[in-house]
């Protein structure tokens, strides 16, 4: 079992930035990939960006390339998720999530292990 906690979300004014946080506690394993997710009320739950713990390779969704930035702590076992140049649509509850596979997917049913979420608000 792996356990995910996110911490860091909270209200900001568009343009503006924040930055997510993801401590995995359990059995990780030495190669996987942490990845995050976000769902906007009446969407769907979408891929946002992720990274493999070994190489420190990072995928973008589109919606977001170029103003996110997803990295880890190895030794801490966090992952963050920099948010810059916020707007209004990013607002969502984002997930942190954890994949055993080595190689990065963007569906929800690769990731096995899912944080609680933390709400993310964008004004405009």
């Amino acid at each position: 079992q792996v356990q995910l906690v996110e911490s860091g979300g909270g209200l900001v004014q568009a343009g503006g930035s924040l930055r997510l946080s993801c401590v995995a506690s359990g059995r990780t394993m030495n190669s996987y990939v942490m990845g995050w997710f976000r769902q906007a009320p009446g969407n769907e739950r979408e891929f946002t960006a992720a990274i493999t713990w070994s190489g420190g390779r990072t995928f973008y969704a589109d919606s977001v390339k170029g103003r996110f930035t997803i990295s880890r702590d190895n030794a801490k076992r966090t992952v963050f998720l920099q948010m810059n140049s916020v707007k209004p649509e990013d607002t969502a509850v984002y997930y942190c999530a954890y994949s055993r596979g080595s190689i990065i997917e963007t569906a929800r049913a690769s990731y096995n292990f899912w944080g609680q979420g933390t709400q993310v608000t964008v004004s405009s």
